[in-house]
């Protein structure tokens, strides 16, 4: 069952921007967008779960239960490689102090037992600047700061005082407590009798792990404010972190730090999270907040590119003084140009590329040119984070500036929907929006001087007879539907979209990778890249015409089919001779179905 809110959320508006492709009547699949706050209603996702037998509504009830059992297994079926993909990975989980402090904690924990029974190590990081406040205010301790606020805040960061501590150290303690409480029950008893003598079950409980893994120093005199016990991360202990996560804990790391002198900091939440994230090499950063990021449409964006991340950000910087921070530390690396015309390019050879965010343990963070400081380590919270002034650019900026890092992917997710962390990590579009730096890393429209690097690796592939041999002058003319993959100046796969805007749909041709760069995925990436493409454009459906590949074809989703299906324009120019067989794929599909290669890993 899923839950439902009527708190109003806010959302992101983007608007695309259209490369130079919208001229000749397509479309990029990567888009510029433009942040604008949208208000509505919440409402719950209904996760595929399950009620009791007995009841009649579960898997053997009497009402619906044919239903349900196909709900169930359609489920499982859909989630088993993802299942097998995220087993022995490392997630670095920061949950917002708002869900911290909110009816939906218990389910995210849980859910994170869950997946931790299947193989998932975590780091969790939790925030608790709602729980410091309201400890500060029941005191009566809150005072007033130079803005008339209270609590006070400076930038980012909170001012901590000799009070502030106090209610910081307290607050961290009751929700460490509460996570290892309500990890500690394993799954339920009553569920596992069925399968035969329990005593085995016992030792099913998440061991939870927690210490000083956290080392820190005085953020000291800033502008002429001192922030008092204030501290900035210095160093992560990654032996440690990694010992326990080896002995299957899930590790917590509290915001608060310790410094050389025997001092207690209180730390950035996010902060600290992007250092344990950059720190162990995280393959995931989990940021669990209140609320989603929409399109124009009302949609959930479930996929931007980190050069359309940092698009969004620099249209806000002029608002966002968290924005400005990022376009900041960005641009000190020579960057500060790369969307004068707003069309982002997915070339790899992207300057964006040239900017990487470091964490040096017993350092600080490096901002690329050598210089260690606690501001640029990204901290997100004051007065803009806890207003929503501008929604959740905060955690996107934070995304980006992780995913420069080299943490791969970073998943921004609604915790106050019900199973929001299954949703995202088991189906293949999620239910929040995930932010990576390579899943179509280098991939681009062709332009002429491609022309040799697409020949040279379709050539093979037409003298064996796989491919249809065109001639260099077909090739140029058709070179516009054309997409390549360029890595280090070299084309490594092609492909080439042939859209029929009057059936909806569109021909997948030419699909080839270099022999050099084939089991690595490339194939995979380019053609959903393409899927996206053909989305864009309006189209339904997908057809490709095919003598040797169609195994490859029907592990990502295409089915065989007659050549009536095919659009009547483009079955004039068949050449019947080839013997040919026709496959055809829906586009977003009702139900999804979902096999190992055709998924983004997420």
């Amino acid at each position: 069952m899923a839950s439902s809110s009527s708190v109003a959320s806010t959302r992101f508006a983007a608007e695309g921007v259209l490369s130079a492709r919208a001229a000749r009547g397509g479309a990029e699949p990567a888009r510029g967008l433009r942040l604008t706050p949208v208000r509505g209603r919440r409402r719950g996702i209904r996760c595929c779960a399950v009620g009791n037998p007995g009841a009649g509504g579960g898997v053997g009830g009497a009402g619906g239960g044919a239903a349900a059992r196909e709900e169930f297994v359609g489920f499982f079926r859909e989630a088993w490689p993802y299942i097998r993909g995220h087993r022995g990975s490392t997630f670095v989980v920061v949950i917002s102090s708002e869900v911290v402090s909110g009816p939906h904690f218990d389910g995210i924990l849980q859910d994170i037992s869950l997946l931790h029974g299947l193989g998932i190590q975590f780091v969790l990081v939790p925030g608790t600047h709602v729980q410091i406040d309201k400890l500060l205010s029941e005191r009566g301790q809150c005072k007033p700061s130079l803005t008339g606020r209270m609590p006070r805040y400076v930038g980012q960061y909170r001012v901590t005082d000799s009070d502030s501590l106090e209610a910081a150290m307290e607050a961290a303690g009751r929700i460490r407590l509460t996570i290892e409480a309500k990890l500690s029950p394993g799954p339920p008893m009553l569920n596992l009798r069925r399968h035969g003598v329990i005593g085995r079950w016992h030792g099913l409980v998440d061991n939870v792990a927690s210490g000083n893994f956290l080392g820190a120093k005085r953020r000291g005199v800033v502008s002429g404010i001192d922030y008092g016990f204030t501290g900035e991360v210095k160093k992560i202990d990654v032996s440690r972190i990694k010992e326990r996560l080896d002995s299957d804990s899930i590790v917590v790391v509290s915001n608060m730090g310790y410094s050389s002198s025997g001092e207690v900091l209180n730390c950035n939440t996010y902060e600290v999270a992007t250092a344990c994230a950059l720190a162990i090499e995280a393959d995931k950063l989990i940021c669990i907040v209140d609320g989603q990021i929409f399109d124009e449409h009302g949609r959930v964006i479930h996929f931007m590119s980190l050069e359309e991340a940092d698009m969004l950000i620099r249209k806000r910087a002029k608002q966002s003084d968290i924005a400005a921070n990022y376009v900041k530390v960005v641009d000190e690396e020579g960057i500060s140009h790369l969307h004068e015309d707003d069309k982002p390019s997915l070339n790899g050879s992207s300057p964006l590329g040239a900017f990487a965010a470091s964490f040096h343990n017993g350092l600080g963070f490096n901002n690329g040119n050598g210089i260690y400081s606690g501001e640029q380590g990204f901290a997100i919270g004051g007065e803009e984070r806890l207003s929503r002034s501008n929604d959740y650019l905060s955690e996107l900026a934070a995304a980006a500036f992780v995913c420069h890092g080299g943490v791969q992917r970073v998943h921004i997710i609604d915790g106050t929907v019900d199973g929001s962390l299954l949703l995202e990590l088991f189906t293949r579009d999620g239910t929040g929006t995930m932010i990576a730096r390579d899943v179509y890393e280098g991939t681009r429209i062709a332009r002429e001087e491609d022309l040799l690097g697409i020949r040279k690796i379709l050539r093979p592939l037409e003298e064996s007879g796989v491919l249809v041999k065109r001639t260099d002058k077909e090739l140029l003319e058709a070179l516009e539907a054309f997409y390549v993959v360029e890595r280090d100046g070299s084309i490594i796969a092609c492909a080439a979209l042939f859209p029929f805007p009057e059936d909806k749909s569109g021909e997948v041709a030419a699909i080839a990778v270099s022999e050099e760069c084939r089991g690595r995925g490339q194939g995979d990436k380019l053609l959903d890249y393409i899927e996206k493409a053909a989305m864009s454009l309006g189209l339904e459906k997908l057809f490709l015409l095919t003598t040797r590949t169609a195994d490859w074809f029907v592990r990502r989703g295409f089915s065989e089919c007659s050549i009536e299906s095919i659009p009547e324009q483009r079955r004039k120019h068949i050449n019947l001779s080839r013997g040919s067989k026709y496959y055809i794929k829906q586009l977003q599909p009702k139900h999804a179905s979902v096999t190992p290669n055709n998924i983004i890993a997420r």
